[in-house]
């Protein structure tokens, strides 16, 4: 049943519901969370007349619009409470050379800060930081992070753990209910443990798999979904788990310009992250699914014929 009170039948259902921004404590509407077309319109607009944006978070979607404002020709000021532009994951000689790369590019950097408060004078929004000052902008965007949307799934009683769970064929706990994308739970084999996604080419091949499994198809999920980012002239592409956490080893071109970062736990190669380096995503999920054991020298070279983009 729908909020107008129309009631749907259906033989197999599939859920794509996503997921929504995690809020802040204050600001309401006058932060941009940065998820939907109008959000992308919303911060265009601003962009036309306004001067001074700041960006709150240090990750994925943080790095990437302070880079976009910036090449813009605007002033952009970064604050997160990390200690570092992406050290999550990145190792933290990567992460350290970032965040010295964007003062380069002239983005003010406020590591190690967390914003406590924020409030509006006339057209300007101004955000107190955990350090007691008090920063002026013309625009405030957010990326910190999304919930995925479960409710739906929880009021049928499909079962739920950080996201929805599926098993290799995409469905629920429900047989006829499938789900996919940003939402879904699902067991990566070479990973050994269900993992969430949140990309497009996770929502992509996961989305035209569901379709083709409620369709009567029976093909198991097994793939290894990757992500990418372009921040002014760096770029990378990442598969499998790429937290910092773990135990890397950097195997440079160039150091901190083109190579390869492994990372490793118990002897097996859990994920990688090819730095300005390209057409290496399928080798790279071939070694995350290898048992190993490796080692830094057998790692050394492995992926080393490095490629342009």
């Amino acid at each position: 049943m729908d909020n107008k009170g129309d009631i749907f039948t259906y033989q197999k259902l599939l859920l794509a519901t996503g997921g929504r921004p995690k809020q802040l404590a204050f600001g309401d509407s006058q932060i941009i969370y940065f998820r939907t077309l109008s959000d992308y319109r919303r911060l265009r607009a601003l962009a036309e007349t306004g001067r001074r944006f700041a960006v709150i978070g240090g990750g994925f979607i943080g790095s990437e619009i302070a880079a976009a404002l910036a090449m813009n020709g605007k002033e952009v000021l970064m604050i997160f409470p990390g200690k570092d532009i992406g050290d999550r994951v990145f190792p933290r000689p990567l992460a350290q050379f970032v965040s010295n790369f964007y003062t380069q590019k002239g983005v003010e950097v406020l590591a190690g800060e967390k914003i406590i408060g924020l409030e509006t004078q006339g057209n300007q929004r101004v955000f107190k930081t955990s350090t007691k000052r008090e920063i002026e902008a013309d625009g405030v965007v957010a990326g910190v992070g999304i919930e995925p949307n479960v409710e739906l799934a929880q009021t049928v009683g499909l079962e739920v753990e950080n996201g929805i769970i599926v098993d290799e064929f995409l469905r629920t706990s429900h047989p006829d209910i499938h789900a996919a994308g940003d939402v879904a739970a699902f067991y990566n084999p070479a990973l050994g443990k269900h993992i969430r996604v949140e990309h497009e080419d996770n929502a992509n091949a996961m989305g035209r798999m569901a379709g083709r499994n409620m369709a009567g198809k029976a093909e198991p999920y097994h793939h290894l979904p990757f992500f990418y980012s372009d921040m002014f002239d760096l770029g990378y592409e990442a598969v499998g788990e790429v937290d910092s956490s773990l135990e890397t080893f950097a195997d440079w071109k160039r150091p901190n310009e083109e190579g390869v970062i492994y990372y490793l736990q118990n002897g097996r190669v859990r994920g990688v992250l090819l730095w300005n380096v390209w057409e290496q995503v399928e080798a790279a999920r071939q070694l995350i699914a290898e048992p190993g054991p490796f080692t830094v020298r057998n790692l050394k070279g492995r992926l080393a014929h490095f490629k342009k983009k």
